[in-house]
């Protein structure tokens, strides 16, 4: 069975909403992880406002190391209720999100991504149908704003399966579900 894989910024204070304060702390080792994530998965799962937002942004988008050729190709998987039309390679997941996702980890062939989307992580989160966890932990208290993990959440135990400190003080946290044990 396929992966669901999540990367995600996070503030130390746990803040993921609108990472614009990750820009002084990204650098090459932040872009070559996330591009070999990129490349090592065969499609997008997004909720709507993260499609919305990349999908706005990204078709216009070059660069030298294929990334945004690569992001713009790969398919996309977005559940939602209220769009009534998707571009950039998007398709709807219709009926129950649950399931459906549990249908593309049998039957897509490739793992897929999950690029921000806290309210798509927490659901898929809540029924052990995320793998892995990337969390890029950048060395600021931003003090305010969503994060992924709130209160009501059930305790879900992770196991860590790499860790790496980058140059300017980015700490990518690699982790696991243990299933045994969630």
């Amino acid at each position: 069975m396929n992966k669901v894989i999540v990367s995600l910024y996070l503030s130390l204070d746990g803040v993921m909403e609108e990472p614009a304060w990750t820009a002084p702390y990204f650098n090459e080792q932040v872009g070559k992880f996330q591009h070999d994530l990129l490349f090592s998965s065969g499609a997008l799962l997004l909720g709507r406002n993260t499609y919305q937002g990349m999908s706005s942004a990204w078709p216009s988008m070059t660069d030298e190391d294929g990334f945004a050729d690569r992001i713009n190709s790969i398919p996309k998987f977005v559940p939602t209720t209220t769009l009534d039309e998707l571009e950039w390679n998007a398709d709807f997941i219709k009926g129950d999100l649950v399931e459906e996702v549990t249908k593309l980890k049998q039957e897509f062939g490739q793992d897929l991504l999950i690029y921000g989307s806290s309210e798509l992580i927490r659901t898929l989160m809540q029924h052990d149908l995320i793998d892995e966890f990337h969390f890029i932990v950048n060395p600021i208290v931003v003090g305010k704003g969503k994060r992924l993990f709130e209160e009501g959440i059930d305790t879900k135990t992770l196991k860590m399966i790499n860790t790496q400190t980058t140059d300017t003080g980015v700490v990518i946290i690699s982790y696991e579900l243990d299933k045994q044990n969630s």
